[in-house]
C-alpha cells in the first residue's frame, strides 16, 4: 500500500522534502511508517522519536494501522513560553 507523508518544518528541512510517498506492507503501522522513514532518511531518525503522527487532524498512537492512501502529518512539537 501507499501512504503519504506530510513532514513538518524542521523535518522536512532534515529530509530535503515536505511530501513523501510511501510503500508500506499492508497492515502496517505508524511505527511501521517510521521505521522505513529513518532507513530512508538518516538524518530523520533521533527527530522522529518526538514526532506526533497526526490522520485525519487527529494524534494517533504509533501502533494504529495505517490504510492505503491515507495520509499521515509528522509534527514537532513545540516549546517555548
Amino acid at each position: 500500500m501507499q501512504v503519504r507523508v506530510r513532514l513538518s518544518g524542521g523535518l522536512a528541512k532534515l529530509a530535503g522534502a515536505p511530501l513523501l510517498t510511501l510503500d508500506l506492507a499492508d497492515g502496517a503501522t505508524v511505527e511501521d511508517l517510521c521505521a522505513q522513514l529513518r532507513r530512508r532518511e538518516p538524518d530523520l531518525g533521533p527527530a522522529l522519536r518526538s514526532a506526533l503522527p497526526v490522520v485525519a487532524g487527529e494524534h494517533v498512537p504509533r501502533d494504529r494501522p495505517l490504510g492505503d492512501r491515507q495520509e499521515v502529518a509528522l509534527l514537532l512539537p513545540l516549546s517555548g513560553g
